[in-house]
């Protein structure tokens, strides 16, 4: 009721594997433990925050869905 109240659009998006997923390439690079906050995607070399990445992909998610 909010978003229609406020005119916005409101997209369910799965956020399974966004994390390991190179926002860069497309690649899933493989699970990692928790430890690990930041990380090199070993195919195109992009450095990445994981929980920055994994709003990328998760925002790139949302809008392939309109």
């Amino acid at each position: 009721y909010k978003c229609k109240k406020y005119g916005k659009i409101l997209i369910k998006v799965n956020p399974a594997y966004t994390s390991r997923i190179c926002s860069k390439c497309g690649k899933d690079t493989g699970k990692k433990p928790l430890s690990v906050r930041e990380w090199d995607c070993p195919f195109c070399k992009a450095h990445h925050d994981r929980d920055v990445n994994a709003s990328i992909n998760i925002l790139l998610k949302g809008l392939a869905q309109l």
